[in-house]
């Protein structure tokens, strides 16, 4: 096999548990190249010390890569490329990245949305990107260190929907030898709109009423609200072509019931401490985007957006 140069960008708790994986597996043999992406005082720990995660997984707790850049215009002929960062930070990155990347260069982004996909591709329409779902409870601790706690972390990833998949093989491979927990599918579509629907919905409603995960399932408005967001995806994702469940919103509710009922999202943890950069277009703005695109009502979303905006921006 090839030696390839693999590139993870984002060491958060998405990047920081898969990359600490994929790179201590190959400390062993050097079968290839492992690059991180940092900035600041996370590049500088790194640098100095390696990554370290905590976790029941690992015996040893840190990894050092071959090489570790600050900025992304750095790398050199990457063949494939983790992209781990906040969504708000994707189109930057992307730009950033198509000056870097050969024509072979394979894109995976672990990334929370249903839009990511389509997204990148608006930037970097000639190169295979894998569309990907990924579940993992892990978090920083501090710069350099990330935490993971529970089960072991999930990535769902499948071919590219504009481009067949070529050369592939070797990046389950990759993933098989770096023990992560994976599934490859030919369409991986429904898992990433299977969880954008339970994320979007139940993040939108827990912001507007600073609630739980716990507090919509069992609160009859808040459970309402959130069935109209569900309802208004789901019409979304049948017009794509992404057949969901049937009882897909039955079935969200009964996955939000097992979470320990205090539990906030993201996105109400943002809003309510002011967080300028947040999830709100994530998970609000694509559901409308694509309700106008495809002449889908979405006014539910639209009238919850709405409503975040202004107490968010009302200091």
């Amino acid at each position: 096999m090839n030696k390839k140069h693999i590139v993870i960008i984002g060491l958060g708790g998405v990047g920081g548990y898969f990359g600490f994986k994929i790179c201590q597996s190959n400390e062993t043999n050097k079968e290839h190249k492992i690059s991180f992406v940092a900035r600041a005082k996370t590049y500088e720990i790194i640098k100095e010390k390696g990554l370290t995660l905590l976790s029941s997984e690992h015996k040893n707790s840190t990894t050092n890569p071959d090489a570790i850049y600050q900025n992304i215009s750095e790398i050199e002929n990457p063949d494939l490329v983790f992209i781990c960062v906040k969504e708000y930070d994707l189109e930057n990155v992307c730009h950033q990245l198509s000056k870097v990347i050969t024509k072979d260069t394979i894109l995976l982004p672990m990334m929370n949305g249903a839009d990511i996909y389509d997204r990148i591709y608006k930037i970097i329409p000639n190169n295979i990107i894998l569309p990907s779902c990924v579940y993992v409870a892990s978090h920083i601790k501090e710069k350099g260190i990330v935490e993971h706690k529970g089960k072991t972390g999930k990535l769902i990833f499948g071919k590219d929907p504009e481009h067949t998949s070529k050369n592939i093989e070797w990046i389950v491979d990759l993933m098989e030898r770096s023990k992560i927990n994976f599934e490859y599918k030919e369409n991986s579509l429904v898992d990433i709109w299977t969880k954008f629907i339970f994320i979007a919905s139940f993040g939108l409603v827990t912001a507007k009423y600073n609630s739980s995960i716990g507090v919509v399932c069992s609160m009859e408005l808040q459970k309402e609200e959130a069935t109209k967001i569900m309802d208004e995806i789901k019409s979304i994702a049948d017009r794509k072509g992404i057949y969901l469940q049937d009882n897909i919103i039955l079935k969200t509710f009964e996955k939000a019931s097992t979470f320990p009922p205090k539990t906030p999202t993201s996105l109400q943890l943002d809003i309510n401490s002011r967080k300028e950069d947040n999830e709100l277009e994530l998970f609000a703005g694509a559901i409308i985007k694509y309700g106008k695109e495809m002449n889908i009502n979405t006014t539910f979303t639209e009238s919850i957006y709405q409503e975040i905006k202004a107490t968010h921006n009302n200091v």
